[in-house]
């Protein structure tokens, strides 16, 4: 981190940084002056598949050191409880759950004493949706790994979960998963991952739900 005037500058790597919420929290920390580096499967400054550990390993080879590692991207299984299947849930454990993790255990190396990971789980760990069973227990496992890793990074490392509500930007695709939700303001929700990555919260389920 370099002091920038009143306030530091952080190498900030955000995966999913294209995605529906990563765009914004990327426009919001190259506003402050932030450098911003965009990782994402298909599109963004690096390639990334976070489903695959090589793939996060060569990710952080290529970014160096960080001040910071935030995580917008991952999904899971939306589908009927009794035609839901193991092999279903498979692909949002490896990458939303699983890969969020190992973002962390792989990147703790990476990341600069007093840096920070924010990872995202979601309103279904306490909410959850119909035909949402996978995405609920994603984001509870994600939420339960945050408390306790917290406790174990060393160096003033911090680690915090941003759980989002039904945002603005996404209601047209998962609004008829969530009826009569209340909508989240997009800035609201970055506001949460400012205050993860730039203040000095540390094992925090910023919940963000209206």
């Amino acid at each position: 981190m370099q002091l920038y005037g009143k306030y530091f500058t952080m190498k900030i790597l955000v995966i999913g940084g294209q995605g529906t919420i990563g765009k914004r929290v990327c426009t919001a920390f190259l506003q402050r002056g932030h450098e911003v580096i965009v990782a994402g499967r298909t599109t963004g400054d690096i390639r990334v598949d976070i489903s695959a550990p090589s793939s996060i390993e060569t990710m952080f080879n290529s970014t160096g050191a960080i001040d910071a590692c935030i995580c917008t991207a991952g999904t899971g299984y939306y589908g009927s409880f009794e035609t839901m299947t193991s092999e279903m849930m498979l692909p949002g454990i490896e990458g939303k759950l699983l890969g969020q993790v190992n973002l962390v255990l792989l990147g703790k190396s990476w990341l600069n004493e007093g840096g920070s990971f924010t990872l995202t789980s979601g309103i279904a760990a306490q909410h959850p949706a119909r035909n949402g069973s996978c995405v609920a227990m994603i984001n509870g496992a994600v939420n339960s790994f945050v408390l306790a890793a917290a406790q174990e990074l060393k160096g003033e490392r911090r680690i915090n979960a941003v759980s989002p509500g039904l945002v603005e930007d996404s209601q047209e695709r998962y609004g008829a998963f969530f009826p009569g939700y209340n909508l989240v303001p997009m800035q609201k929700l970055v506001n949460a991952y400012i205050l993860s990555t730039e203040g000095a919260v540390n094992g925090k389920i910023l919940k963000v739900y209206s």
